[in-house]
C-alpha cells in the first residue's frame, strides 16, 4: 500500500499488568492497524505497527497516553523493515 508505514514502538513506565496489551490490541484493530504487541522481561511493551503514516502517528500519540491505569513515561518509535503482518496480535513476553 502507497504511504504505509512500519514502527517499533517501545512504551516505559507503568505499562505490564495494566492492561495495555489489550488495550493496543483494540486501539489497532480498529484503526485497522497490523503488526503485534508484547510485553518484554525489562517491563516495557513492545510493539510493531504497520498502516498508513498518519493512522500510525495517530496511534503512537494513543501509545503515549496508554489505558486508564498505566503511567507511560517513554515511548521510542523507530522504523522496521515491513514484514507484512495480515493482522494484529498478541504475543507472548520476549
Amino acid at each position: 500500500m502507497i504511504n504505509e508505514k512500519c514502527v517499533r514502538v517501545s512504551i516505559s513506565g507503568r505499562v505490564q499488568g495494566v492492561g495495555y496489551r489489550a488495550w493496543m490490541a483494540k486501539r489497532a484493530v480498529d484503526l485497522d492497524l497490523r503488526g503485534w504487541v508484547r510485553n518484554c522481561s525489562d517491563g516495557r511493551v513492545e510493539a510493531v505497527l504497520l498502516g498508513p503514516a498518519d493512522t500510525i502517528d495517530a496511534m503512537i500519540e494513543l501509545c503515549r497516553r496508554g489505558p486508564r491505569l498505566s503511567s507511560v513515561t517513554n515511548v521510542e518509535i523507530s522504523p522496521v523493515a515491513n514484514e507484512d503482518w495480515p493482522d494484529f496480535s498478541v504475543r507472548p513476553t520476549a
